[in-house]
């Protein structure tokens, strides 16, 4: 025969044991029965329904219940229902959890520290304060509770005045307490304070291994890494004698963060266990730090270990592919996103939105784009950008413009992109316009990146002197990337004495750096002054200063094939150089003429011509045409500007062989169709 004991401890079995809805039913049948609940069934049942309970009406049936049952007096019934009460979604007119502990006649130490971490859970801050100040003896939980609700919600001066606060009356300092503030310094970039707790806590009372130094040293190990300290991080977690996951995804992430990718991979081999996370970790870690084709490889040993990916480590396989120009892995990998049910995910979305404009398809892009459940400033960022750069740029300034009517405030980044897409378009107007409205609309100051788009839209359209004033009247001390683009608009319109004077800032600024000696040469090779093209070479030797080569990549049949100027590595190069030659006559029949000032040496001009043909673009290209179906998109990618004689010869190409040709390069994509370029011959 069953009676109410030993319903109470069945109840109380499933509840404890997170079986709510079993904890529920056996109340019922309870009550089916006419056995009469005590103070015990309903603490439990109520710690059961706190698991499922979203709806303000069942709290109130179960208050009906006990108040009927005379049980409301129980000092652990009344804790039990408030945090119920706490749990509900929503509440219609009163507070009734901060009712029903105003009625309470009697209050332990669960009912404060029940209503106070209750409000911060839910994040009502000030209610949570308003209880705690009541308190005439305050106790360690309380305390810490409101720590960290300041810390969660980003409220960092009040944790850092309620820690002083605890610390003054003498109220011990436990794990939760020092992993909370250091939380907070890490969350606020506050290096100092957080080298000041460390200090603190070793010198006042070394943590004990291991019962409760985890917690506190993976706090530390995220303070380093996120103030790019990482051999103070790395010098935690090697003393550490205990590690968790926790620890070892913390290290990880520290390693990625400041590009550390080797000692990464050596962590992670390491890793005697590895969780959803470690994974997503480290796939978004080789994405991130240019080794993709290791992010995709990751991928696949993640699922012969029969671990299913996450969204996050989706997002990092479509940012391998975007690096790689990987379209057809993407698309594959976007069918795979959907079986799992990510679809819905915004960081996997935005990642596979980005990945299609990368690789040069903005129609799919685009399509993302419309069909995402929810979209974030992120998802608007990435679509004007992809439109930017593929040379849409009223387009790009159109959805700028919807985003704006869609009530969505823009943010500093969303002013990059549609800086870049003006400068892309040639809308230098525009651009001007948006760029004072930045601040003066808006209220968003610009930024020394933000001056560097306007640069380079000014210097594309050739208003070298406009942008030399705007440097020299600037807020800011004129950095690399400012210098950067007035000198590539000086080779553009051959301002050869600004150049000079430009490149000189930049000798003194970044004397390693290549692309400012390959941009004065190509300003002397343009008007044919070959001493000074030696002079700046051999400037370059002295300097041990190495020019990057240029190179193409393609993916053909699930493989992705590099080419090098004048390539002899690749197995099929010779066929293509071949197919070329044949091409080349077909396109000079149809007017193409090589124009050799793209030759950047002093040699015949045959040799110039030569010389041109073998530019990677073009081999990658060739290849593309020879080995894809017939009336596929070719789909090229370049690590540097496209010159000028190629960008002629693939127009000529497209129309010699009735192919859409793409191609990205280091700035933008072009996409050729039947002679002519999207980019309208401005890039």
């Amino acid at each position: 025969m069953r009676d109410v004991v030993s319903y109470n401890a069945m109840i109380s079995g499933y509840a404890r044991n997170a079986h709510g809805y079993a904890a529920l039913n056996l109340f019922l049948d309870m009550k089916r029965i006419c056995l009469q609940p005590d103070d015990f069934t309903f603490t439990s049942v109520l710690s059961g329904l706190a698991m499922l309970v979203n709806d303000e009406k069942h709290c109130q049936q179960f208050h009906c219940e006990i108040v009927k049952s005379g049980v409301v007096s129980v000092v652990s019934v009344s804790n039990a229902l408030i945090s119920v009460y706490l749990k509900c979604s929503s509440w219609s007119f009163l507070d009734p959890a901060r009712q029903l502990f105003g009625e309470m006649p009697e209050k332990d130490e669960l009912t404060w520290t029940t209503v106070i971490t209750g409000y911060v859970r839910r994040g009502d801050l000030n209610a949570a304060k308003e209880i705690f100040d009541g308190m005439v003896k305050k106790i360690d939980v309380t305390w810490n509770a409101m720590i960290s609700g300041y810390v969660h919600h980003g409220f960092i001066m009040e944790a850092f005045e309620t820690f002083k606060k605890m610390f003054s009356v003498g109220v011990t300092l436990d794990e939760f307490t020092y992993t909370s503030m250091i939380s907070a310094c890490a969350n606020a970039g506050l290096l100092k304070h957080g080298k000041q707790l460390h200090a603190f806590l070793l010198r006042t009372d070394p943590i004990p291994e291991p019962e409760w130094s985890l917690p506190v040293k993976n706090a530390l190990i995220t303070l380093y890494s996120k103030c790019e300290k990482l051999d103070a991080a790395r010098r935690v977690f090697d003393e550490m004698s205990i590690r968790d996951l926790v620890s070892w995804n913390a290290i990880l992430s520290a390693c990625i963060s400041v590009g550390h990718i080797d000692d990464a991979r050596q962590l992670f081999g390491r890793m005697a266990e590895r969780n959803l996370l470690t994974w997503a970790v480290m796939i978004s870690g080789f994405a991130q730090n240019g080794c993709g084709e290791e992010a995709l490889k990751l991928l696949n040993q993640m699922n012969k270990e029969g671990v299913c990916p996450c969204d996050y480590a989706f997002a990092g396989v479509f940012t391998a592919c975007a690096s790689l120009g990987a379209l057809k892995h993407g698309r594959q990998l976007h069918s795979q996103l959907i079986r799992f049910g990510y679809e819905s995910s915004l960081s996997a979305s935005n990642a596979l939105m980005t990945m299609y404009a990368r690789c040069g398809n903005v129609e799919d892009a685009h399509c993302v784009f419309l069909t995402m459940p929810a979209v974030d400033s992120v998802s608007w960022n990435a679509m004007i950008a992809a439109l930017g750069q593929h040379g849409y740029g009223v387009q790009a300034l159109e959805l700028f413009e919807l985003m704006l009517s869609e009530g969505i405030l823009p943010d500093r980044i969303t002013f990059l992109t549609v800086l870049s897409a003006c400068s892309h378009a040639g809308l230098v107007s525009e651009g001007c316009r948006y760029f004072e409205l930045m601040d003066s609309l808006y209220g968003i100051a610009p930024g020394v990146d933000h001056y560097a788009r306007l640069i380079d839209l000014l210097g594309r359209a050739g208003k070298i002197l406009e942008a030399k004033d705007v440097i020299d009247k600037m807020p800011y001390e004129p950095d690399p990337p400012i210098w950067e683009a007035l000198l590539a608009g000086c080779r553009i319109h051959g301002n050869m004495e600004m150049g000079i004077f430009v490149a000189e800032r930049l000798f003194e600024l970044t004397p390693q750096h290549d692309g400012t000696y390959v941009l004065l040469s190509n300003i002397y090779a343009d008007i044919g002054r070959w001493n000074d093209v030696a002079r700046v070479r051999q400037l370059m030797k002295d300097r041990g200063v190495k020019k990057e080569p240029g190179c193409s990549w393609i993916e053909v049949a699930n493989k992705v094939h590099v080419f090098l100027v004048d390539d002899s590595v690749h197995p099929e190069v010779q066929y293509v150089y071949k197919f070329l030659e044949m091409l080349g006559v077909k396109m000079k029949k149809m007017g193409y003429v090589p124009d050799i000032k793209y030759a950047l040496h002093d040699v015949e001009s045959e040799q110039k011509e030569y010389s041109l043909s073998t530019h990677s673009e073009k081999l990658a290209v060739a290849f593309g045409l020879l080995k894809l179906p017939m009336g596929a998109t070719i789909r090229v990618l370049k690590n540097l500007r496209i010159c000028g004689d190629c960008h002629t010869a693939v127009m000529f190409m497209s129309k010699a062989v009735g192919r859409e040709i793409v191609v990205r390069d280091g700035k933008r994509f072009h996409h050729f169709r039947d002679g002519e370029c999207s980019c309208g011959n401005y890039w």
